[in-house]
């Protein structure tokens, strides 16, 4: 079993320099080699003699490498959030059907609006399109999301709900496989292509509007954290400490559904990372107290997105691999090692 390390700001200054690192590593990367001297003096100065360089680190890869920071935390603070509210090791945006709701409302923005709901209409938009995008992809999350805290008022069983979770998702899938059989296919293009994931179509004002949005769910969560903290115990417990659990729901509802939503609608549906990232999280400090598992899960999430990310650009091909691929293909046997290797696993939700 992974052995949790005993000083945790050890562990978090251990994730904190790996961060760091692979942020340096993924703007390096790529298909044009790049001198970490060049890259180090574009970064914190904005100058180089070489104009082609300076485009590409500061339009292209530093865009990338922020977007995979700003998903990373994005979606693990979600799961984090998600598996305490539902006292369920399993739980997470995607499995829930919350990504798939996130999904629904950009279908409904891409799909059955005609041409003029493309994404290069919507991109001429400016703000108004980025704003667009997120408030329907978030409404969709947070519909999804609320419609299974509705049954589980009436569902104490964590199993059934996760599995309720996972028909709600597919029911959703279903209807926008109805909205992608009747479109247009240069819309059916834009909506396939959006949903295989990717981190480097976030850039100019997008990236102000994604980081805002963000940065403003963690907000959310982490003043979450003690009512996290009295979830994790029973609601009726939480009820006797005085905490107001509709109120508790109604935030880690919102800021769940506008992590979620914001991050599937500029990158795609990413998948295991809302899942995977908390257990990781845990195992490594061997906490169960949220103000210490947000920041830690933000440092993990994002060192995983940035690894992916460079997995996923194949260093010195011109082949760059959908980040949903990869991040299925570490995710699921983390996840499976996870199950594996800690038997009690309910034991960090009781």
């Amino acid at each position: 079993m992974m052995q949790p390390i005993q000083n945790r700001s050890w562990a978090l200054l251990f994730l904190g320099i790996l961060a760091v690192t692979l942020f340096c590593l993924d703007i390096m990367l790529g298909s044009v080699a790049i001198p970490f001297k060049e890259v180090f003096r574009i970064v914190t100065t904005g100058e180089s003699e070489n104009r082609a360089w300076l485009f590409i680190i500061e339009k292209i890869r530093l865009p990338k490498s922020i977007t995979a920071i700003l998903a990373g935390c994005g979606l693990s603070v979600s799961g984090l959030q998600m598996q305490t509210l539902f006292r369920n090791p399993l739980a997470g945006p995607s499995e829930l059907g919350i990504t798939a709701g996130a999904g629904l409302g950009v279908a409904a923005v891409m799909l059955a609006g005609g041409g003029s709901a493309s994404m290069y209409a919507i991109s001429q938009l400016g703000i108004t399109g980025s704003w667009l995008i997120i408030g329907m992809a978030s409404l969709g999350s947070a519909g999804v999301l609320g419609l299974i805290l509705l049954i589980a008022g009436r569902i104490r069983d964590n199993v059934i709900l996760l599995i309720v979770g996972v028909m709600i998702g597919t029911i959703t899938l279903s209807i926008i496989s109805i909205w992608q059989y009747f479109s247009q296919p240069e819309q059916l293009q834009e909506y396939i292509m959006w949903t295989f994931g990717s981190l480097g179509g976030v850039t100019g004002y997008h990236l102000y509007v994604l980081s805002g949005v963000v940065v403003a769910g963690l907000l959310l969560a982490f003043a979450s954290s003690k009512s996290l903290n009295a979830l994790l115990l029973g609601e009726n417990y939480a009820r006797s400490m005085g905490l107001t659990v509709g109120r508790t729901r109604l935030l880690i509802m919102l800021s769940t559904s506008l992590l979620t939503g914001s991050v599937t609608a500029f990158c795609g549906p990413i998948g295991f990372v809302g899942i995977a990232i908390p257990h990781i999280t845990r195992s490594l400090l061997g906490t169960s107290n949220h103000r210490m598992l947000i920041p830690a899960a933000c440092l993990t999430g994002t060192v995983l997105l940035l690894l992916c990310d460079v997995i996923a650009q194949l260093p010195g091909t011109q082949t760059v691999i959908p980040i949903n691929v990869v991040t299925s293909l570490l995710g699921a046997p983390v996840v499976i090692w996870i199950i594996i290797r800690r038997n009690n696993l309910r034991s960090s939700f009781s």
